[in-house]
């Protein structure tokens, strides 16, 4: 088995790990936002603010992973 070939997996590899991780992140936040703004609700736009920066970064990580995976699949840089 040569490198083209491991191309495929290589590309769905870079889009599935960081997605799941964002997905997994995303989550989690989405999770102790609820609990925190059910324990103290006059902190909801303080906490929603800190929220959205957070799943931005996070979600900016897979967004530059997915650019990487097709630049990978179309300049394919293996041949």
């Amino acid at each position: 088995m040569n490198t083209p070939d491991l191309l495929p997996l290589a590309v769905a590899l870079l889009i599935a790990i960081p997605a799941l991780g964002s997905c997994i992140g995303i989550g989690l936040a989405s999770m102790k936002l609820l609990e925190a703004s059910a324990r103290q609700p006059e902190l909801m736009p303080a906490l929603q603010t800190r929220f959205f920066l957070a799943v931005g970064i996070t979600d900016g990580a897979f967004i530059i992973a997915t650019g990487i995976a097709m630049w990978f699949a179309t300049a394919s840089p293996f041949k």
